[in-house]
């Protein structure tokens, strides 16, 4: 019996160094995790409320953004909230225009001018202006619709506006009807 124990000592002693190297592998693991654990509670919360601050800088620039970009496409809607309405009255300010050039009497002369100028002070004070006569001014693509082209008369007049069929509108900044003009070629 004693030889049996003398075994499983020495089978022990032989299972043992394995169970010893594992054993010295887990207790160096948790020294240095104890060590880390030591030094690392200050330096990782340092580092997530650097992240933390970062995060709400970020969050609070992109609102700015936000409420910046929303400010300015309000402006946008209030100063172009008549374009649609402006657009289809256009063509009535043309007809009393045109009436005008057109009337005869005295009496339908004033008429007309009285309610074509309250129209039109209406129309400004919505934001509405009448651009500049085109006429003997050079083409200009961006405030201009050719409409044809005629031969000029002289050679200095050559790509300039001959004649302004219709006038162009400004809606605060933005042009909602171009001047349409013959250009002499």
């Amino acid at each position: 019996m004693s030889e049996e124990i003398k075994d499983t000592v020495t089978e022990e002693t032989t299972v043992n160094p394995q169970a010893e190297e594992v054993g010295q592998k887990e207790n160096e693991q948790t020294e240095t995790t104890e060590k880390k654990e030591d030094k690392d509670p200050i330096a990782e919360l340092e580092a997530a409320l650097a992240e933390q601050k970062d995060k709400n800088l970020r969050l609070y620039a992109d609102f700015e953004n936000f409420r910046r970009q929303n400010a300015k496409k309000q402006l946008e809607m209030i100063s172009t909230a008549n374009k649609d309405l402006m657009s289809a009255l256009l063509p009535v300010v043309d007809d009393f225009e045109r009436a005008l050039k057109a009337a005869t009497n005295e009496a339908e002369i004033e008429g007309l001018k009285l309610i074509h100028s309250k129209l039109l002070n209406t129309l400004q004070t919505k934001g509405l202006k009448k651009m500049e006569s085109t006429v003997g001014k050079p083409f200009d693509v961006e405030m201009m619709e050719a409409i044809t082209k005629i031969p000029a008369p002289d050679p200095k007049q050559k790509g300039t506006v001959f004649d302004e069929i219709e006038a162009g509108y400004q809606l605060g900044e933005s042009i909602i009807r171009y001047a349409k003009v013959v250009v002499a070629e």
